[in-house]
């Protein structure tokens, strides 16, 4: 009897989880991506900074298969789903049957229609975005070095208040004050000007109070909040806010809203308006047997966030849903297990909400605190303690061993004690800057 054949498309966080929970089940696994490696994503604003090197925050699939014998790894896109003959078509032409069909395939930067943001602003949604953002950031500090008698400096503009946002200002305001400073002597230290841009109010998803403390930490490192305003036209050199507001900008980094991928809507599949696939509570593909979706392109009735955990989480689901199904059994909800929310604003500054003891699930399996709803209390976190839960969150969600020393020991050398004032940023090609030519004058 053959074995059933799990295909995954997207080698990203539901994906990878998918992948991992089937390495004991009788199955055969594919798992398809367009990149060769998984992406770290909650530490891509470290690489545009220069505290970690894109290999840290990278990590080959095909070392999955190590220790995963059922596993095969396919570097390609998909392009076409065959629901009726359970098969897909990739782009090299390639045609793959399937018994179980996993779409993981993450999303991608959208910019709300706002003009002028594709062209002139840097996203930061992949490794090779983060990149762009750091070499362009050292290209545009010297040549603010070579031109000292500008009148603005280097204007850092960011766009979006959520996690992705104020860690990318925060990060900056550190690259400024750890080490730039005695490194560019050409630039005063007021003249690198970093500003946060938010429609309403910065880490919408935290309690008020952490917010607050985010704010005001931000504040301390002298980053500028613009709140209230949106983003109405990013042009290449400024950013005009919907006031009217005119801000200039040497460097303009969108942080803010997703969407699914193009081709997603070529797939044949239910979506909803914001084209993001439909599934049940089981997380299976309305009205597709067989076929499952997770992360942040699914939209499932239980409303989860569009964070790491409801991915990681919801591709181990799928993983239990398929071998119940092989097994004859029918497939079970899914329940999002909240392990709360972190983010760090700089060294010593984080803020997180964990779940008290009361939210353990495994309490309420034993028939313990049966009385007490889940996920209602939260423990709010903030200082250094937050920072170092947040350390070790990241550096445990990564894949790899060698990822987990490269981060932390770059982490450690951006922000520890000893070394803080001496760390040298991470910095990548930059071409020669070489002063403008005043033309002479003839006598």
């Amino acid at each position: 009897m053959p074995v059933p054949h799990v295909v995954i498309v997207g080698g990203g966080f539901a994906g990878v989880s998918a992948a991992r929970a089937l390495r004991s089940a009788p199955v055969r696994v594919t798992l398809i991506d367009r990149r060769v490696y998984n992406t770290f994503q909650p530490l891509l604003y470290q690489v545009a900074t220069g505290g970690l090197n894109p290999g840290d925050v990278t990590h080959f699939l095909r070392s999955l298969r190590v220790r995963q014998p059922n596993l095969d790894v396919v570097h390609e896109h998909l392009m076409e789903i065959d629901s009726e003959a359970r098969r897909i078509r990739l782009f090299d032409g390639r045609t793959l049957p399937y018994d179980y069909l996993v779409l993981a395939t993450g999303v991608t930067t959208s910019y709300h229609g706002t003009a002028g943001a594709k062209e002139n602003a840097f996203a930061v949604y992949s490794r090779s975005q983060a990149i762009a953002i750091r070499d362009a950031l050292f290209t545009r500090l010297e040549r603010a070095a070579v031109e000292p008698g500008r009148h603005r400096g280097l204007s850092v503009v960011v766009i979006g208040g959520g996690p992705t946002g104020v860690e990318m200002a925060g990060a900056l305001a550190e690259l400024r004050d750890q080490g730039l400073e005695p490194a560019y002597p050409e630039i005063d230290g007021d003249a690198f000007r970093i500003t946060l841009v938010q429609r309403s109010e910065i880490l919408k998803p935290f309690i008020p109070k952490l917010r607050e403390y985010a704010a005001a930490q931000l504040r301390r490192r002298r980053v500028e909040l613009r709140l209230g305003a949106g983003v109405q036209e990013v042009r290449p050199d400024a950013v005009v806010l919907s006031d009217g507001t005119e801000l200039p900008s040497d460097l303009t980094i969108w942080a803010t809203g997703v969407a699914p991928h193009e081709e997603v809507r070529e797939w044949d599949l239910p979506l909803d308006d914001g084209d993001r696939i439909r599934v049940g509570e089981d997380l299976q593909v309305v009205g597709m047997p067989g076929v499952f979706a997770a992360g942040d392109v699914a939209i499932a009735p239980q409303d989860l966030p569009q964070l790491a955990q409801p991915a990681i989480q919801g591709g181990q689901h799928i993983a239990r849903q398929i071998v119940r199904t092989i097994s004859g059994e029918p497939t079970e909800p899914f329940s999002y297990y909240d392990k709360g929310q972190l983010a760090i604003i700089g060294r010593r500054a984080a803020i997180g909400e964990l779940p008290g003891i009361a939210n353990l699930p495994v309490l309420h399996r034993i028939g313990i605190l049966q009385r007490v709803p889940p996920l209602r209390t939260l423990i709010p976190l903030t200082g250094a303690m937050g920072w170092f839960v947040w350390l070790f969150v990241h550096i445990g969600s990564l894949l790899g061993p060698r990822n987990k020393l490269t981060v932390m020991i770059g982490l450690v050398a951006r922000y520890g004690t000893v070394l803080w004032r001496t760390a040298v940023p991470i910095v990548g090609d930059v071409p020669a800057i070489r002063p403008k030519r005043v033309p002479r004058t003839p006598h």
